[in-house]
């Protein structure tokens, strides 16, 4: 396994402590706690509606929270939000807007100051396997293509903390188990990174830890210890008179 990267394994992770949500009077999150780890891919899975894109909505600082906080260490969220970039769900993005996948990138890029290095845009569409539709037209590109560039916008960003809800929905199974793998190896150059999906069984083996949300954590551990305790679970519910 490739030794971790100083420029990501030493800065601090983002933790979220008890973190409630509501709209209006449905509660969407109740106290959720966990904190990413450096080098880590994390899958947070749970049902429709169990509020897997508000929580990384309010991990970004985008939405903020009814209660409870999100810290980069010890700092306020707030200060740090430059270190986190989220990837949108593909239908909140309007891809009729006249612009090529390379300006898309380059858009979500932040400024970097003079003498610095960092991912270009061609670089990140690079790794996503979209350099050679780079100068297409947004509105040219499959759902799946569409999915891609908008990881190589979140991964052009050079940030430690990655947040990707759904990012392989579109996705056809040879490109989505490239793009696991691609974010397998960033996560061994120490980002942390976590994504929503509805992966489910052996599926979850491709992750290093595996986050049940529905409302309020269920389950948060390795694959197979959580996928152990998923099964136990359905057991125990078919086996509830009715």
């Amino acid at each position: 396994m490739p030794t971790l990267s100083p420029e990501f394994s030493n800065k601090a992770c983002l933790e979220a402590r008890g973190i409630s949500h509501s709209y209006g009077r449905n509660t969407v999150l109740h106290e959720i706690n966990l904190k990413l780890r450096s080098g880590e891919l994390t899958a947070l899975i749970g049902p429709n509606g169990a509020g897997k894109s508000t929580l990384l909505q309010i991990m970004q600082g985008m939405l903020n929270p009814t209660a409870g906080k999100v810290l980069i260490g010890e700092a306020a969220l707030q200060s740090c939000r430059q270190q986190i970039a989220l990837m949108p769900q593909r239908g909140r993005i309007d891809w009729s807007f006249p612009i090529t996948a390379l300006e898309m990138v380059h858009l979500r890029q932040p400024r970097r100051q003079s003498g610095t290095r960092g991912m270009t845009a061609q670089e990140a569409l690079e790794r996503v396997g979209l350099i050679d539709r780079a100068t297409d037209r947004l509105g040219m590109l499959s759902g799946g293509q569409q999915q891609r560039v908008l990881l190589a916008a979140a991964i052009a960003q050079n940030v430690q903390t990655l947040l990707l809800d759904e990012p392989c929905s579109a996705m056809d199974p040879p490109t989505r188990a490239q793009v696991i793998e691609l974010l397998q190896e960033l996560a061994r150059e120490g980002r942390s990174i976590c994504l929503t999906s509805h992966d489910w069984g052996t599926a979850l083996m491709q992750y290093d830890r595996v986050i049940v949300l529905d409302g309020q954590v269920l389950f948060d551990g390795s694959p197979a210890d959580v996928g152990q305790q998923l099964n136990d679970l359905m057991s125990s519910a078919t086996r509830c008179p009715h």
